[in-house]
């Protein structure tokens, strides 16, 4: 009897203990179910800003506001759960992104800026076409006043008043700043936030302006521009940079507005991309130009001359004051433009040098208008001569215009690393 109620009682314990175990997993596995499930994030750019949307399970309380020091968007998720999130840096927008946990199993997504901008719109759209739940959040980029007007939660876009947003603990200010957290909650940070490089590549000539044509091949120069363009454009894409073209079609840009198109997207690097030509068909080898007042010689002074009658082509003449004048106005802006163009260029020459032949004094100065952003540091760059049998021939092969790229974006690499220009960001 002694024997049974021993038993007994040690049976009655364990069926205790697995029923409690069991109510546990239960509670958990219904909060679980409960919560929303972030499954991906995703980030594109729009024609003015950004477009960042969040795969969820179900719909989701939402708010997301604008703070400062640094830059950035906050998306406060209630009651979720993040399965993925997007920390690739490769938007003109958004710099990185990173990820904590709240009060509850409330989330905060924290989205650095590499621009100013606000949010446009945050919506909910219901499944349909077989696309899960999805929140959506429009960027729009803005100037620095304009940004600093929708800056705190006064202005935050909500689907549900009641979902406020929680005072931040110091360590989360710290964290949110230098992207540091002693939280193990803590998805993904970074030690810090450095704005995206932003890079404007101008493919010269295009649509009535074919530029030079190949003395064999009758190849046009806009259309090797153009495919160099798109290729240098897909090698930086892929180290991270915003990288846009002033054309990606064949289309007659004037000059001048080349360097507009550079200062709307508020370029931190400018290269013009053309091939030459030369009355010598024996003439060979790459060269790379930064501005002058004064041409480095009379071979510089041509071409400028050449490539600035283009800016007549389109039926207006955007030159503007004399050249006195503009000359004065431009160089008391232009020095440490020029410092930093130059700079690139020996970057671009030293690299160039280990894929092809080069001319002599390789980098050299010329009045290019399209090199005349005063605050945009520019290089125009000539791959090759279309006049010369070999460097035609080259300049159509796609493997070879991969190699300039390569060889481009890894002077482009050095050029932001160099601790002068790195300074700047």
């Amino acid at each position: 009897m002694w024997f049974n109620n021993l038993m007994w009682k040690k049976l009655h314990r364990s069926v205790l203990g697995l029923f409690v175990g069991l109510f546990a997993l239960l509670l958990l596995v219904q909060q679980a179910v409960a919560s929303t499930l972030v499954q991906d994030m995703r980030i594109g750019n729009q024609p003015d800003g950004a477009r960042v949307v969040f795969d969820m399970n179900k719909s989701v309380n939402y708010r997301v506001f604008l703070l400062d020091s640094p830059k950035r968007v906050v998306v406060d998720l209630a009651d979720s759960q993040i399965e993925r999130l997007y920390t690739k840096a490769q938007n003109q927008v958004v710099a990185g992104t990173r990820v904590g946990k709240m009060q509850g199993n409330d989330k905060r997504v924290v989205m650095d800026l590499a621009r100013s901008a606000v949010v446009s719109k945050a919506f909910i759209i219901p499944p349909q076409e077989g696309k899960p739940w999805r929140l959506v959040v429009d960027m729009k980029m803005v100037n620095d006043n304009q940004f600093k007007a929708k800056i705190g939660n006064q202005y935050a876009l909500t689907n549900n008043k009641t979902f406020l947003p929680q005072e931040e603990t110091v360590a989360q200010k710290q964290w949110w700043q230098f992207g540091e957290s002693d939280s193990a909650d803590a998805v993904s940070t970074n030690k810090k936030t450095t704005r995206i490089r932003i890079v404007v590549l101008d493919p010269g000539h295009g649509g009535k302006d074919p530029g030079a044509i190949g003395a064999y091949r009758k190849t046009y120069e806009k259309n090797i521009t153009l495919a160099m363009g798109k290729e240098l454009q897909k090698v930086l894409r892929n180290k991270g940079y915003v990288v846009y073209l002033t054309r990606d079609t064949d289309i007659f840009i004037p000059l001048r507005q080349r360097i507009k198109i550079a200062q709307k997207y508020k370029a931190d690097l400018f290269m013009s991309i053309h091939a030459d030509s030369a009355a010598n068909r024996n003439a060979t080898g790459l060269s790379v130009y930064t501005l002058s007042d004064t041409a480095s010689d009379k071979e510089a002074a041509a071409l400028a001359e050449r490539e600035n009658k283009a800016d007549i082509i389109g039926g207006v003449d955007l030159g503007g004051n004399t050249k006195e004048v503009n000359d004065i106005l431009i160089s008391l802006s232009q020095t440490d433009t020029r410092n930093k163009s130059s700079k690139y260029a020996t970057y671009l020459v030293g690299e160039m040098s280990k894929y092809v032949k080069l001319v002599k004094n390789t980098h050299r100065f010329a009045g290019f208008a399209v090199l005349k952003a005063p605050d945009i540091p520019s290089v125009l760059l000539e791959m090759g001569y279309l006049s010369n049998r070999t460097e035609e021939a080259n300049l159509q092969q796609a493997s070879y215009r991969n190699k300039l790229a390569q060889a481009a974006a890894k002077a482009i690499d050095r050029y932001f690393q160099d601790p002068e220009i790195a300074s700047n960001y």
